[in-house]
């Protein structure tokens, strides 16, 4: 009742999963993903301890296919059973059991798996296949896009009602101590895979880093306009001039704490530069005619 695709890239050395259904928090159960061991999608008839159990294996080295091969082996309801791996090194195994509701199937790529059930057809399946091997950008984007194309051919044939992307990079976590680089989810909504994109945009708003080289002088009229800005939001009681100074800055700070934007800027690193990515967000929240 589900369709998904798990994939890695081994230029970031990430893992991810991403999934759409026509079941309540789809994502709570069919996701699963372990830095440096793989990625699994459980689903149809799922079982979820074939996440635990699948990502345990591949963490010991076993690759995809012989990981699949043990969790089906142990299983007397595989042929009720749908699972896409892809384990430490990019290797993909996947299974569509024969008992899986129609249409169900699966597409193994370089470093990828897709797989669904309950689907308006194969066309589904191909659709995010070509998506994902099309698409520039990060693992995330190249997941998305997998998701949005087989949505968009019209995915589970009950319907839609949730979807989520789960991505997985050692030390990429919230405080760089653990490896959950992207985990959204969107429970129950009328378009969940179009509102997970808007949420992975917001996720790079708030958990994107800075480029450095694209930050742009707070110039003269700049920070008059942000000083204006902070006036209005109560960070800020000086004189609104085109001087970036102290007080600003101070002032500037804790707004950005506030907005929870502390990954864009900070007094310590070259506090007269701003992100551009951060500027076009205040602008459009905050500006004169916001």
């Amino acid at each position: 009742m589900t369709f998904s695709i798990v994939a890695y890239d081994p230029r970031a050395q990430a893992w991810g999963v991403a999934v759409a259904s026509k079941f309540l928090a789809a994502a709570a159960v069919v996701s699963w993903a372990q830095a440096g061991a793989g990625a699994v999608a459980t689903q149809a008839f799922a079982k979820v301890s074939f996440g635990r159990d699948g990502l345990a294996l591949m963490a010991q080295g076993l690759s995809a296919e012989e990981t699949l091969a043990q969790l089906l082996a142990s299983d007397p309801e595989a042929e009720h059973r749908q699972v896409g791996l892809v384990d430490a090194h990019g290797g993909a195994a996947a299974h569509t059991g024969a008992e899986c509701f129609d249409y169900a199937g699966h597409y193994i790529g370089e470093g990828f798996a897709c797989q669904g059930n309950i689907l308006v057809g194969r066309h589904v399946i191909e659709a995010m296949a070509t998506a994902y091997q099309n698409t520039g950008g990060e693992l995330a984007d190249r997941l998305i896009a997998a998701l949005y194309a087989g949505d968009r051919v019209g995915g589970d044939k009950r319907g839609r009602q949730s979807a989520g992307i789960l991505v997985v990079k050692a030390g990429s976590g919230y405080g760089g101590d653990n490896d959950r680089m992207i985990d959204l989810r969107v429970d129950d909504h009328d378009d969940p895979v179009v509102r997970l994109r808007e949420l992975l945009e917001m996720h790079r708003l708030y958990f994107g880093k800075s480029d450095p080289s694209a930050r742009i002088p707070i110039n003269a009229p700049l920070a008059a306009e942000l000083k204006a800005i902070l006036k209005r939001t109560g960070h800020y009681n000086g004189e609104i001039d085109g001087i970036w100074d102290e007080a600003a800055q101070e002032g500037f700070w804790s707004f950005i704490g506030m907005e929870n934007l502390e990954e864009r800027w900070s007094p310590d690193d070259h506090p007269e530069l701003i992100d551009p990515v951060i500027l076009e967000f205040i602008r459009k929240r905050f500006g004169a005619h916001s």
